[in-house]
């Protein structure tokens, strides 16, 4: 009786973590915010002129998105287009961080048994390359141009890597894009059409710089035989952002 228990509280814990995600896409459907997040005007409604308020609603909007698997990059067009390309790339940095932290927090706590029992050999290698030197591997999976923003996030929480060292070093990951969509949604709110035409134009040269420090980042660690793998050698959980929906 007590080993039939006690091999279903993994199973358990694993149904409630998929349970409090399924929840929060409903919550989210139900609230409108995809229909909401491609309104610039309804974000603006929420934090021009609202102060300290309106920051807070953008960091928790950024992070229940992200959290829940929206692109990072829509955000930070967003956080520029609001706050202007420095605060715009900060919060929307922080907020991904708390999408992150949700993820990774969520995974740990409820559905790290469940994960290790079926998918253990593939946590094994992930759990070993972020081992090695938690937040700079934290970092460099945040550049590698492959992978997903949230499912990075819950395989991390089954790891052994300390959740500091992750989410500190994810958020440092984060930031050189969300810099280049703050810039570009900063340049869509510019007052003059040469402001937009150089903000734009920046952009677009740093988004060439960040595609290019990602790739880089990767083929520097493939080359050591440090990116995690599974059996037909691709990467198994990492992002960068550049792609779409990452």
């Amino acid at each position: 009786m007590g080993n039939s228990a006690a091999g279903a509280r993994p199973v358990i814990k694993g149904l409630a973590m998929l349970a409090v995600f399924g929840g929060l896409v409903a919550l989210a459907r139900s609230l409108g915010l995809e229909q909401h997040l491609a309104d610039r005007q309804w974000v603006l409604a929420h934090v021009e002129g609202q102060g300290v308020a309106g920051v807070f609603f953008f960091l928790g909007l950024t992070g229940l998105v992200t959290g829940m698997g929206v692109p990072r990059q829509l955000t930070a067009f967003l956080g520029g287009y609001a706050f202007g390309w420095f605060w715009g790339s900060i919060l929307a940095t922080v907020g991904t961080a708390l999408g992150c932290a949700m993820d990774f927090g969520l995974s740990r706590t409820l559905g790290r048994d469940f994960v290790l029992s079926r998918f253990g050999k593939r946590v094994e290698r992930l759990d070993s390359f972020l081992r090695s030197a938690p937040w700079r591997s934290s970092l460099a999976i945040r550049l590698f141009p492959v992978g997903h923003n949230m499912l990075t996030s819950v395989a991390a929480g089954v790891t052994s890597i300390p959740a500091a060292a992750f989410i500190s070093g994810s958020a440092a990951g984060y930031l050189p894009q969300n810099l280049v969509f703050a810039i570009f949604g900063a340049g869509v709110n510019a007052q003059t059409d040469l402001g937009k035409a150089l903000s734009i134009g920046l952009s677009v040269a740093l988004l060439g710089a960040s595609t290019w420090l990602g790739v880089s980042v990767y083929r520097a660690y493939k080359r050591k035989g440090a990116v995690p793998v599974d059996e037909e050698g691709e990467v198994e959980e990492s992002e960068n952002g550049a792609t779409a929906g990452k």
